[in-house]
């Protein structure tokens, strides 16, 4: 089942394989001023339909990380980390966080939301 998500302006617009089983929602200073909730992917799981010049990075702290949101409305649209399931950088395991609140056509109220201590826990 393919899940369509787009930002508020439809200017970035992404898909991925499956609806997630749980969302996270993290208290760290950047993702709580963003407002999302994170649907994890692998690469082969994600698909960034439109063209990439529509979207924007944003990279802070250690650049591990690359944050993308919409060049024209500004929307958080999805993020590239390596995996951190062992605590630390997994560069050969990579992540996809798509905001899931962009997806269309999805009930986001069904989903089971994690909640995460990114402000002490990083």
């Amino acid at each position: 089942m393919t899940l369509k998500a787009r930002c508020h302006c439809g200017a970035t617009q992404l898909e991925v394989t499956e609806a997630p089983k749980e969302v996270t929602s993290c208290n760290c200073t950047f993702c709580s001023k963003r407002g999302a909730l994170h649907a994890y992917y692998t690469p082969a799981q994600f698909k960034l339909t439109t063209a990439r010049d529509r979207v924007s990075t944003y990279q802070w702290n250690s650049y591990i990380g690359q944050h993308h949101h919409c060049a024209i409305c500004g929307c958080s649209t999805y993020s590239e980390f390596p995996s951190f399931d062992s605590g630390k950088p997994d560069f050969e395991h990579p992540r996809i966080s798509v905001n899931a609140r962009l997806f269309e056509d999805f009930d986001l109220a069904a989903v089971p939301v994690k909640h995460v201590n990114g402000r002490n826990d990083w």
